[in-house]
């Protein structure tokens, strides 16, 4: 079976996305028909610095990419039987050489880790593989009478798209439920929507497409007796759940999810125990999502910042995050030359803080994880951060100390 792909032998890493004006390191290489003749190598060869490192198999694939915050220290555990995982020991049993680049620090080896996942796709890989996390987008859109769909390709003509969320189950119904609570409809697009606006030369009552008119789970659009202005009214009220805004038309302003637990509640006291049951499963994954879009939301307008990183070699490096991805790195400024760079690159990524544009490629909610998960582990880091304005502030008192 492998003799039907061609599989193109590893050369090198390649050029580094997120710093595309650097060279990258210099990769280094060990070789070894057996486990310890790499192991001795290894222990000669490789530095105990941060880095990311590949495995090849004896065609010269990689088969399989890592990070480390100490790179010989994580290639030796694989020859440890004791402690390494089974995976591990298929990995090192496929294995006739390893590969490494060495890194200025550890966050950004996990960043180049993910980056050269998603260059090279090796097969014993699975996170950061760009489809095979399985991943979507929460959209408001497929007029004359839009609704609420999960999709990993958000339609163009999308009314609205937040995102992305994990594609689940619990997911699929979760949408489910935001249709019935703000009762929009979830009919396949054959399915002729009729507003009583448009008039006719015949106007006639059509039957409902679906038993969900009767459970008053939908406005029924189909059936010619819900006005246009009626589904809209809905259709914002949907909007603004998943955007997290306030809809100002809507008079009062519910809040589904409260209103489910306020429901819930006052079913269970009068021991109307089904129906209390039925309300906490709408209510659960109701409030499911709203965490799931809330976190987005909050990466998004919240961690959008510089982040300076000093490297084993005393070297500094800005790294410009905005809506959680880190969007490009680059050497600390340190004369007026470099101060002039690094204030196009602070405008290039900043300004005029089009979040928006950070939706679409759904391949980089990795990035997004990545940035997430490491702060949350390194709190203290946040505290480093710079705001776009402070990083203008010392470009600027370079490049006037320079003049």
């Amino acid at each position: 079976m492998d003799g039907l792909f061609h599989h193109e032998p590893f050369h090198d890493f390649g050029p580094c996305g997120l710093a595309a004006d650097a060279a990258a390191s210099p990769v280094q290489r060990v070789h070894g028909e057996r486990a310890a003749a790499l192991r001795a190598q290894v222990r000669v060869h490789c530095p105990a610095k941060p880095g990311v490192y590949g495995m090849l198999d004896a065609a010269g694939e990689l088969i399989y990419l890592g990070k480390a915050k100490l790179l010989r220290d994580r290639l030796l555990s694989y020859f440890r039987p004791g402690s390494r995982p089974p995976k591990a020991t298929r990995i090192l049993r496929h294995s006739r050489a390893i590969v490494w680049e060495i890194g200025t620090h550890e966050f950004a080896a996990l960043l180049r880790e993910q980056e050269l996942i998603r260059r090279w796709r090796p097969r014993w890989n699975v996170q950061g593989q760009p489809l095979r996390r399985r991943l979507a987008f929460v959209c408001l859109g497929r007029g004359p009478a839009p609704y609420v769909l999960v999709t990993r390709q958000p339609p163009s003509e999308a009314l609205a798209t937040v995102g992305p969320v994990p594609w689940t189950p619990r997911t699929v119904k979760a949408i489910q439920r935001v249709n019935d609570v703000f009762r929009l409809r979830d009919c396949p697009q054959p399915q002729e929507i009729s507003f009583p606006e448009q008039g006719g030369l015949y106007p006639l009552t059509q039957a409902p497409g679906c038993m969900r008119a009767e459970l008053q789970t939908c406005l029924a659009p189909c059936t010619g007796e819900c006005t246009q202005a009626d589904y809209a009214r809905q259709a914002r009220a949907a909007l603004a759940f998943l955007t997290g805004a306030t809809d100002p038309v809507a008079d009062p302003v519910v809040d589904p999810v409260a209103d489910l637990e306020r429901r819930m509640r006052a079913a269970a006291a009068a021991q109307q125990f089904e129906r209390a049951a039925a309300l906490r499963d709408h209510w659960a994954d109701l409030h499911w999502l709203a965490e799931q879009l809330a976190r987005v939301r909050h990466a998004q307008a919240a961690m959008s910042f510089v982040y300076p990183v000093t490297g084993w070699n005393g070297v500094a490096h800005w790294h410009l995050i905005h809506g959680a991805r880190v969007l490009a790195s680059l050497p600390a400024p340190r004369n007026g030359a470099s101060a002039g760079h690094a204030a196009e690159m602070l405008d290039a990524v900043y300004a005029g803080r089009r979040l928006d544009k950070l939706l679409t490629p759904y391949e980089h909610h990795d990035g997004r994880l990545i940035v997430m998960q490491w702060f949350r582990r390194f709190p203290g880091e946040r505290k480093k951060t710079l705001t776009p304005e402070q990083a203008r502030d010392i470009c600027r008192r370079l490049a006037n100390k320079s003049a």
